[in-house]
């Protein structure tokens, strides 16, 4: 079997799962021993009601639904599934010994693909469950491209905001100044010269983080990474490296544990994410800034990172507003391009995880993320 994945519409192996509902125990062995020797993932159930129970609880691939069965009968079990917008879109196929036309028709409309008459045709079958398959993966696939493209738009209108406003004020900044040295530079005072050239190298190093910032957007919708066991402990270590002048000028005070949890990621990126959790927590914590970090196993399958600051924290329309490019929540107490939580957003939602805050006003606020734990 084949599917396509969210990889540019990739096909790659996968065996698909469907679901029997079928009551008669000879009718269910012989279709089952028929999927199973064609490699298909098989879930059974043996009445209606355990049918759209089953349906509900695994989503399968295709579900293969018997007609005439005791309690609710197949045609009801579809109803309830086209109601469901978890199971609205799983291609249904019914198993029948009906013949008559106005069997056949209600199936269609209520929303069946195909049908596959009894006693059953083993080519047939696999003929039509296929078929059926390849056009739900063909849908899945558009559906995946049609979100991709929906999200370059949203980077393309990122871009030009980014261009047209957080650029425009650095460019502007930078050929005004060059202009004033250049006409002026005889009769300029050497401190005048200095104070301006400072002016130019803050200009010229806010443009570069904005050009960095847009391309590691570029790079997260794009780049082919390799997801693997990250020691989190060395990732926090080199961001607190890294932003060590930041942190001393602040006179910030940073809690690390002493132990991290080793979690499914990709260094370089959770890199980034810490930098940007870390940076925004000194600027916009208390004076000095407190920070705490730490991770707490949030369930089974996730770990949850965080970072809490001691700054005046957020209100809740402000949360709202949180991991989307260009909003500036603190602007009259510092300066930036708002690139930062959406590439935060953009990293973790690529590494199967969720970003989110926790904030109330006074009592600062604690930005977090959660990954997949290492089994």
């Amino acid at each position: 079997m084949e599917w396509i994945n969210n990889k540019r519409g990739r096909i790659v192996p996968k065996a698909h799962t469907i679901l029997i509902v079928e009551d008669n125990p000879i009718n269910m062995t012989v279709i089952k021993h028929v999927l199973q020797q064609a490699q298909y993932n098989i879930v059974e159930a043996t009445d209606g009601l355990l049918g759209y129970e089953m349906a509900v609880q695994c989503l399968p691939d295709l579900i293969l639904l018997d007609v005439v069965m005791p309690g609710i009968d197949g045609f009801e079990v579809c109803r309830l599934l086209k109601k469901n917008h978890v199971t609205e879109d799983i291609p249904i196929v019914f198993m029948t010994g009906l013949s008559d036309t106005d069997s056949i028709v209600q199936a269609f409309e209520l929303g069946a693909v195909d049908y596959v008459q009894k006693p059953f045709k083993t080519a047939e079958v696999l003929a039509r469950l296929n078929t059926h398959l390849t056009l739900r993966n063909l849908q899945i696939g558009l559906e995946r491209e049609i979100i991709e493209r929906e999200k370059l738009i949203v980077d393309l209108d990122a871009f030009a905001h980014t261009v047209a406003h957080d650029l425009k004020n650095p460019i502007s900044n930078v050929l005004g100044y060059s202009e004033v040295l250049v006409k002026n530079y005889e009769r300029i005072s050497p401190n005048q010269i200095k104070s301006t050239l400072g002016i130019l190298a803050q200009s010229a190093t806010k443009m570069r983080d904005i050009i960095d910032s847009l391309l590691l957007l570029a790079r997260i919708r794009l780049e082919d990474i390799r997801i693997e066991s990250v020691k989190m402990g060395d990732v926090v270590g080199e961001v607190c490296q890294r932003l060590q002048p930041m942190i001393r000028e602040a006179d910030a005070e940073i809690i690390v544990p002493e132990e991290w949890p080793i979690v499914r990621g990709y260094g370089p990126w959770l890199e980034e994410v810490w930098v940007n959790y870390l940076t925004n927590a000194v600027k916009y914590g208390g004076r000095p800034p407190h920070l705490e970090l730490g991770a707490t196993r949030k369930n089974k399958h996730e770990m949850m990172f965080w970072v809490k600051d001691n700054g005046d924290g957020l209100a809740a329309d402000e949360q709202t507003k949180l991991f989307q490019p260009f909003v500036r929540l603190h602007s009259g107490q510092t300066t930036g391009h708002g690139l930062g939580l959406s590439i935060v957003q953009r990293i973790v939602d690529k590494l199967g995880g969720h970003v989110g805050v926790e904030s109330q006003q006074g009592e600062g606020s604690t930005f977090y993320f959660t990954l997949p734990v290492v089994y």
